[in-house]
């Protein structure tokens, strides 16, 4: 059995602030359940752009509020019960809410490995 808080997160190398938020890795590749779940923080008025190459994400908000936005112009409102899920490696812009951060729950597959790292500043996105 694996039990582990946000609090025991933050004295390890999963917990990234990755520029425009922050994410505890509570399970990761090493604990060998085939998929990844992290908490993570998008900062009220921050734009990401971001595409997951080599992983499939699913995002449930948990609090707060924002939107994601599609390559096709599309935005969804994202709010406190909405699920998001990046099925085709999508790439997308993410939100933060206009005065609120956004709070998820995101899942992955395959696995992180738990101390990736956004490149905020790539203008093709941020991938990994």
């Amino acid at each position: 059995m694996i039990v582990r808080s946000l609090q025991d997160v933050e004295a390890t190398d999963h917990f990234v602030d990755w520029g425009n938020g922050t994410s505890h890795r509570l399970l990761t590749d090493k604990d060998g359940m085939g998929f990844s779940i992290c908490h993570t923080v998008v900062r009220a008025n921050t734009v990401s752009l971001l595409q997951y190459r080599n992983h499939l994400e699913a995002c449930y908000c948990i609090a707060g509020e924002g939107e994601v936005e599609d390559m096709d112009g599309n935005v969804f409102p994202i709010r406190k019960g909405d699920i998001y899920v990046l099925d085709k490696h999508d790439k997308h812009l993410l939100r933060g809410g206009r005065d609120k951060d956004l709070i998820l729950v995101s899942i992955f597959n395959p696995p992180l490995n738990g101390t990736e790292r956004h490149k905020l500043n790539d203008p093709a996105g941020s991938a990994y």
